[in-house]
């Protein structure tokens, strides 16, 4: 499993049908698109959002993310990540 931050901007319409059953409904589409939701963070400032998830491939990330901005109408930034120790590694040599 690969790690993402998705990071959300609310639309209007988006603001319209914030609750916790979209919440449900959002995290429900993440699991059957195979991946798991780590933390939900609303936010202050130019994004209102950040779902951090676990997908199987960027391909899953970029489905999940279009999915998720047509259910909720949320526009989504979603950029890959790994942890700072495996970056450390792989720049070692650098």
């Amino acid at each position: 499993m690969k790690i993402f931050m998705m990071v959300g901007k609310y639309s209007a319409k988006a603001i319209e049908g914030m609750g916790a059953d979209r919440t449900k409904g959002a995290i429900d589409l993440i699991e059957k698109s195979g991946g798991k939701v780590n933390n939900i963070y609303a936010l202050l400032g130019r994004r209102d959002l950040l779902l951090i998830v676990e997908l199987p491939d960027i391909e899953a990330a970029m489905k999940v993310s279009m999915k998720l901005s047509k259910l909720t109408g949320i526009s989504f930034e979603t950029l890959p990540a790994i942890e700072v120790e495996k970056f450390d590694e792989m720049v070692k040599d650098i």
